[in-house]
């Protein structure tokens, strides 16, 4: 699989990109294309092993193993509808009633010419041949007469699944239909590759509640990169809040309990950006040091160990620019899965959109009748224009009106 992106640059005979992976771009910084190629790349490369986990806490990951059924489906023969379980030719003598769940039989089994009224779901008496629903049904002084099927309206028990089948094969993308058929065959967890991301949000300046104060700006991107990590198929570990001292970062920055850490803020240059040279006296390998894309070319990707690290931009628009460009392709490789963010194709772009001379634009937009329209208010600092659009049309340098990619945005 090859992410999704804009073709960065002049290409080669061969079809490579002549500014290719080094460090190139606007600012030295690596192609927009290249830098998610390459957060895929160690994604792969970084794949943790399954975990048992209980089936509230496995939506989005993926099974790291086959799936048997612990129990049948369904575990007993059961009626199908609301009415009369009946054995042999009717009329049929009514001998008793039998409701789902309960824990004392009425009855042993069925004789031929015999019947009890039953609720659907509850377990049929032995020797029941079909079940008589109560709309073609009628009942005198304890004799039901009808029109009987052989075999019509009883869940048969195995028919759907027996005991000991594979149902789901490891790789499958956990689902809610997924959760609920596990918890039907007898499970309580699945073994399933699920990422777990620790996010730390740094900045003096950043509050988390409230209206801010002088000189203080509401924490944006905390409330966005929970969602991203969910609808890319990672875990959330935690969450922690930093100022801007390089001492606290460096702590966090050695934690091994998770596979990922995401760093928001302190990914550029300025003086209260640490997270590189916390990284580089760690032994950490870059990977992508600044990206060519606007907005959010501050960004980068290390390895450090088994363990990935994100740096995001501190603007919460280009924070989310950089989740999808580096964040969203690692984690959904480590876990096996396609990257939701790819939409296959190309659309046209109207509106008016001009491209940069050396970094991709990502534009948010809208796409009506087959067309991708421009909706504005897409600046770093920003997060309106992403609200109001459903991806981001990739505009690459020396773009000229023709078509263009989509990545989407999380819903």
């Amino acid at each position: 699989m090859v992410p999704a992106g804009a073709d960065d640059g002049e290409m080669d005979m061969n079809g490579q990109n002549k500014t290719s992976r080094g460090d190139c771009g606007g600012k030295g910084h690596l192609p927009w294309r290249w830098a998610r190629e390459r957060a895929w790349a160690l994604g792969q490369e970084l794949t943790p092993a399954p975990r048992e986990l209980p089936l509230e806490q496995v939506t989005g990951g993926v099974l790291g193993a086959d799936v048997r059924a612990l129990a049948g489906l369904p575990a007993f023969d059961a009626a199908a509808m609301d009415g009369f379980a009946v054995s042999g030719r009717g009329p049929w003598r009514l001998v008793g009633c039998r409701m789902a769940g309960a824990a004392e039989e009425v009855c042993a089994g069925l004789g031929s010419g015999e019947a009890v009224e039953i609720a659907t779901g509850a377990r049929v008496p032995k020797n029941t041949e079909s079940v008589l629903p109560y709309e073609r049904a009628r009942t005198t002084d304890g004799v039901v007469e009808g029109e009987s099927e052989p075999g019509r309206h009883v869940r048969w028990a195995g028919e759907e699944i027996s005991p000991g089948e594979i149902v789901l094969t490891r790789g499958h993308v956990v689902s809610p239909a997924v959760m609920g058929l596990a918890a039907s065959l007898g499970h309580d967890t699945l073994p399933v590759v699920l990422p777990r991301v620790a996010v730390v949000i740094t900045g003096e300046e950043v509050a988390v509640s409230g209206l801010p104060g002088e000189g203080l700006v509401r924490d944006a991107i905390g409330p966005v990169v929970p969602g991203v990590l969910s609808w890319a198929g990672a875990q959330l570990e935690h969450t922690v809040r930093l100022g801007d001292g390089r001492a606290e970062l460096a702590k966090v920055l050695r934690r091994s309990d998770v596979d990922v850490i995401a760093v928001c803020g302190s990914s550029s240059r300025g003086p209260a950006d640490h997270v590189r040279e916390v990284l580089a006296e760690q032994g950490a390998d870059m990977v992508v040091d600044g990206v060519s894309c606007r907005p959010g070319h501050p960004q980068l990707l290390a390895r450090t160990g088994d363990r990935a690290v994100v740096g995001l931009p501190g603007n919460p628009g280009a924070a989310l620019v950089g989740a999808l460009t580096l964040l969203v392709p690692l984690v959904t490789a480590m876990a096996g899965r396609p990257d939701p963010g790819v939409v296959p194709g190309r659309v046209p772009l109207g509106g008016d959109v001009r491209a940069h001379a050396q970094d991709t634009r990502l534009v948010a937009v809208r796409v009506e009748e087959g067309r991708a329209f421009p909706v504005g208010h897409d600046r770093p600092g920003s997060l309106r224009g992403a609200a109001s659009a459903e991806a981001y049309a990739v505009v690459p340098p020396g773009w000229v009106g023709e078509d263009v990619e989509l990545v989407c945005l999380p819903s």
